[in-house]
């Protein structure tokens, strides 16, 4: 799996004025990835979190015990998005789920686990940020997004530590891809058929050592992202679809 955690990309992200939550701030998505004309930026919601069993957890059996199911409850800090809010979609009834997980550590060590999907969650046009609420625990422990790009290579991207008490909104930014449209996060090429776009495939928590032992537990809420969905939106209506 390839980082992202290199030079030539936090420096390419610092200059843009987008990076992660943690280090600077919530980052800015109509600073991200300009390479178009015209965008339209919209918050689409990705997993609510309220399938059983669409969820699952795993980590090494050498490290662990790992459980998870859905729970009652919502981060009271969460606004619905205006266009369920008109249309008249209660959150109440259509959102009262959240994800948890339960890890007993065997040992104190660089213990990880991984928190997934069922199957990978495509995002529908070119995402700018990806948002999670987050029940941390207050532990050093470290919360990384994992996403597939256009050719299916895997990144993973840092959402933040967990050391804080209570529910928090973790936002971290989508690195453009490169001009030559091959390298980064590719979430289009016009050389090749596909649905532009990336796919959720799960998170991973990367353990602090001091932290990891006797019985830990985390909640995810309310999977978001921005996405520009200008060329979406936009296409006439008399185009040809290549797909012949």
């Amino acid at each position: 799996m390839k980082k992202l955690a290199t030079l030539s990309v936090a420096l390419l992200l610092i200059a843009s004025g987008a990076w992660s939550q943690a280090a600077f701030g919530e980052p800015d998505p109509t600073a991200i990835g300009i390479d178009t004309a015209q965008q339209k930026l919209k918050e689409v919601s990705v997993e609510k979190f309220e399938s059983a069993g669409f969820w699952s957890a795993s980590i090494s059996p050498d490290e662990g015990i790992i459980q998870a199911r859905l729970f009652d409850g919502s981060p009271a800090g969460k606004v619905a998005i205006e266009d369920e809010t008109a249309a008249g979609i209660d959150p109440k009834v259509a959102d009262k789920f959240v994800f948890g997980a339960r890890v007993d550590f065997f040992r104190r060590g660089f213990n990880t686990f991984r928190l997934f999907p069922s199957r990978a969650i495509p995002i529908e046009g070119i995402t700018k940020t990806i948002s999670v609420w987050v029940a941390g625990r207050n532990n050093n422990h470290m919360l990384k997004l994992i996403v597939q790009d256009f050719f299916g290579r895997e990144y993973e991207l840092t959402l933040g530590k967990l050391n804080f008490q209570g529910w928090k909104k973790l936002t971290v930014a989508v690195p453009p891809q490169s001009l030559d449209g091959f390298t980064g996060i590719v979430q289009r090429n016009p050389a090749f058929k596909g649905k532009m776009g990336l796919k959720i495939v799960g998170f991973e928590v990367e353990c602090d050592p001091m932290e990891a032992f006797g019985v830990y537990y985390i909640y995810l809420d309310d999977l978001r992202a921005v996405t520009d969905l200008f060329a979406e939106e936009n296409r006439d209506e008399d185009d040809i679809d290549d797909d012949w």
